[in-house]
């Protein structure tokens, strides 16, 4: 039975920017450290994706100049410490970790001369990039600092299943009648083995990234389902601002199926010139904002689903001619991606859909990292810092990303030389017992839930929303999630039945919330 329990200083769940950079801050400061990801590969995740860049500064640049950019974006809805925070402090952080430390090769005229591009939203140039694999390289450089580390233990094919809390998992009753709750570990399924394991912890990171594949078309990865969200609601920890789904207004229409990840079309594309048209040629943008094809995403994304709206076309168009750059050469993923459907963006217009790509709420967390939870941490896209408020700035969700693992790493760390786990609660930390031990996770079934779930969430609760569509949801999805509840009891625990109940609550959860929210502001818009 001991085998399958483990210990360390921290846990981390994610393997992404801000669980990766988390992991090496508290490492290199000797504390024991594990690092789990469902997958197999370490750097599939949402960073990888990550094709326009991370906001740096340029010569002009002032941190009140993007607080105010920032702010604008987010419809004034943000919390201004946090904004604050990211402003001064990131670029610094930045400097420190990406470029004098790891030497992420950000494209550059000479060393430390670097390009910097514009993307919608931003008053000035200020966005380092690697071509249009930003994420990529970042992730690769970080990966293989991990990997190589002799104080983190990279754990693969591990999906985190519960968080443990001392009120809900402690069987003694000094910790049951304690007004603290206090995150000690997760309940993790090892899917080699099929069995659970159960990790003990002096302190807990939740960097589980996004929730985009509860909709039916989407960016991210398969495993941005909400898990992360759902396991800190189960524990008691606060939500905030789990209405705010941001949708790119450019995902590439055509070469995937509904369901599956579409392919993300960088703003930077717009930001180096390229202009939206629609079927007729149209460059429709100017009489929706001022700003035209560099206003917000929540304005780009709603203007493009009037022109699909009214025209009755499944798409609109990306006109890449105007670009200045041999596109060939600044967007060589997006080039042979465009070559892969038949289309030559140098000459031909790309056919662009909405798609849900970024979740600006979240996990309630401050400047630190840390949760309402204690002993509990959350850092990425799985958290609510408080900075994107009701929609977010492009490129800003790396540097938060950065920002806030390596200030999580350094809190969890001050707090791991403190804190210990003492015996008592140890032997009052049981190991997984399951409700039930059918194994009935048909196929057709579990793809006929995520079916109901996604279109749900794209027909109503998506760029578009009323009362009539959210109450229509919040129905379907608690009885759905009461029967997957139900089922999951008796049930013995599998990858398949794990993700699918994470992320029929992430779906309620995010329903539930857009439901109280009467008020329209940035990406989540009430048409009622």
């Amino acid at each position: 039975m001991n085998d399958f329990r483990l210990y360390c200083d921290a846990l981390i769940v994610g393997s992404g920017i801000a669980g990766s950079l988390a992991a090496l801050t508290m490492a290199d400061q000797g504390l024991d450290v594990i690092l789990i990801t469902a997958s197999e590969d370490v750097t599939e995740g949402n960073t990888a994706l990550a094709q326009g860049g991370i906001v740096y500064r340029s010569e002009d640049d002032d941190p009140r100049i993007l607080e105010k950019d920032i702010k604008i974006a987010g419809w004034n809805h943000n919390y201004a410490r946090a904004v604050r925070y990211l402003s001064h402090y990131g670029p610094e952080v930045l400097k420190k970790i990406f470029l004098d430390k790891y030497k992420i090769p950000f494209n550059h005229r000479e060393p430390g001369d670097w390009f910097l591009t514009k993307e919608g939203g931003h008053s000035l140039a200020r966005i380092l990039y690697c071509d249009d694999h930003t994420g990529k390289n970042i992730i690769d450089v970080l990966t293989a600092e991990v990997t190589a580390h002799d104080n983190i233990r990279v754990l693969t094919g591990r999906t985190a299943i519960d968080l443990l809390s001392t009120q809900h998992h402690a069987r003694h009753m000094d910790f049951k009648y304690s007004l603290s709750n206090q995150c000690v570990g997760s309940y993790v399924f090892n899917q080699t083995l099929g069995a659970v394991e159960t990790i003990i912890a002096k302190t807990t990171l939740l960097a589980t990234g996004g929730i985009g594949q509860i909709y039916l078309h989407t960016t991210n990865t398969s495993g941005s389902i909400g898990s992360g969200l759902t396991m800190a609601f189960r524990a008691g920890a606060r939500l905030m601002n789990c209405e705010y789904v941001q949708f790119h207004p450019t995902a590439m229409y055509g070469g995937s199926k509904p369901g599956k990840r579409r392919f993300l079309v960088s703003e930077a594309v717009r930001g180096e010139g390229a202009i939206l048209i629609n079927a007729t040629g149209e460059a429709f943008m100017p009489k929706y904002d001022s700003r035209a094809d560099l206003a917000p995403r929540d304005i780009v994304t709603r203007a493009i689903m009037d022109q699909m709206l009214h025209s009755g076309d499944s798409c609109v168009y990306l006109d890449v001619s105007k670009v200045k750059h041999d596109v060939q050469k600044r967007f060589p993923t997006i080039y042979e991606r465009c070559r892969s459907i038949g289309v030559d963006m140098r000459t031909d217009p790309v056919p662009v859909v909405p798609a849900a790509h970024y979740f600006c709420g979240g996990i309630l967390v401050d400047t630190r990292g840390r949760t309402t939870l204690d002993r509990l941490y959350a850092a990425g896209e799985c958290s609510c810092t408080g900075v994107h408020g009701a929609n977010r700035l492009a490129s800003t969700s790396l540097l938060e990303g950065m920002l806030w693992g390596y200030s999580a790493g350094m809190d969890m760390a001050a707090r791991c030389r403190k804190k210990t786990i003492s015996r008592k609660l140890d032997d009052s930390i049981p190991n997984w017992v399951s409700g039930g031990e059918l194994h009935d996770e048909d196929p057709a079934l579990v793809a006929q839930d995520w079916s109901n779930i996604r279109n749900t969430m794209w027909n109503y609760v998506g760029v578009s929303r009323t009362r009539a569509r959210l109450t229509r949801a919040v129905t379907d999805l608690r009885k759905l999630t009461k029967d997957l509840q139900d089922f999951y009891k008796q049930t013995a625990p599998s990858k398949p039945i794990i993700d699918l109940f994470h992320g029929s609550q992430a779906a309620y959860i995010v329903t539930l919330s857009a439901l109280r929210n009467k008020e329209t502001k940035g990406c989540h818009f009430r048409t009622d």
